[in-house]
């Protein structure tokens, strides 16, 4: 399993519920157990995209600050 993205989802400046909406529809363009990041400086993303995860048991893996808001990685589990 890659420690790295294999896809970055860039939702700088999209408002919730957008980065959310993103990563679902994208989490399938990488093999299971490789990880998405997505960027997003909307605070909501913080408490969303975990939630997120635990709903459609996904793994939240970090959360890693930017200059600009931050990027989210989550494993892709099925």
């Amino acid at each position: 399993m890659s420690d790295q993205p294999l896809v970055t989802i860039e939702a700088i400046g999209r408002k919730c519920p957008v980065p959310v909406i993103m990563l679902a529809e994208r989490i399938r363009e990488v093999p299971i157990g490789s990880l998405v990041a997505v960027t997003a400086d909307d605070p909501a993303a913080r408490t969303d995209i975990p939630s997120w995860c635990r709903m459609k048991m996904q793994e939240f893996v970090a959360e890693h600050p930017l200059d600009h808001g931050s990027a989210f990685h989550v494993r892709r589990m099925y």
